[in-house]
């Protein structure tokens, strides 16, 4: 079997983090120590996969990530997540992976147990669930990278919705809150 990436999207603008002239963008406020993105990416990069990508766009992430991580950068972030997963598939196809499991950069309690259960399930399109709650990570197989948008704000979610077959569902533990405002960054640091 051909190996598995880990990709972290981290592209995105943080609008709803009401950032000021003087504000950091989300990805980059304090949470427990490190950056938020920080946190997200040493978990998928503790999960141990062939490589762990993060893509990034509307704002410089170097220096704010753990040893270990290639950035990918998406020139195209502005028109949606689904260019950051596109920008993933392309580095995938292009190292001829058999698959990718992907998290957000604003995720950071989602831990490595996490993307490994994911990652070792056996569908086309695994993903994980909290108290049966569909969220990241989300396993892509080769055989379904075809099958993606190429832009809008909707990743896997919109084939999953489409073609419930391909779909297997992952128990997981851990959190997968999303850090998008102060007040959320605030409530889980």
């Amino acid at each position: 079997m051909r190996p598995v990436a880990a990709a972290v999207l981290a592209a995105g603008g943080g609008s709803r983090f009401e950032t000021g002239p003087d504000a950091a963008h989300k990805l980059l406020a304090p949470f427990r120590g490190r950056s938020v993105v920080w946190w997200a990416a040493r978990h998928a990069l503790d999960a141990r996969f062939a490589t762990t990508w993060v893509v990034t766009g509307a704002v410089d992430l170097d220096g704010e990530l753990p040893d270990g991580i290639t950035v990918l950068v998406n020139a195209q972030w502005s028109a949606g997540q689904a260019t950051s997963l596109g920008c993933a598939v392309q580095a995938a196809r292009a190292a001829q992976l058999s698959a990718i499991v992907v998290g957000l950069g604003d995720q950071p309690l989602v831990g490595p147990d996490a993307w490994q259960a994911v990652s070792d399930a056996e569908g086309a399109i695994a993903v994980a669930t909290y108290d049966g709650r569909r969220r990241n990570p989300v396993k892509l197989a080769a055989r379904v990278w075809d099958l993606l948008p190429h832009s809008g704000d909707e990743g896997a979610r919109t084939l999953m919705r489409t073609r419930p077959d391909l779909v297997e569902e992952v128990p997981c533990s851990g959190d997968p809150v999303d850090i998008d405002t102060r007040e959320d960054l605030q409530k889980w640091s």
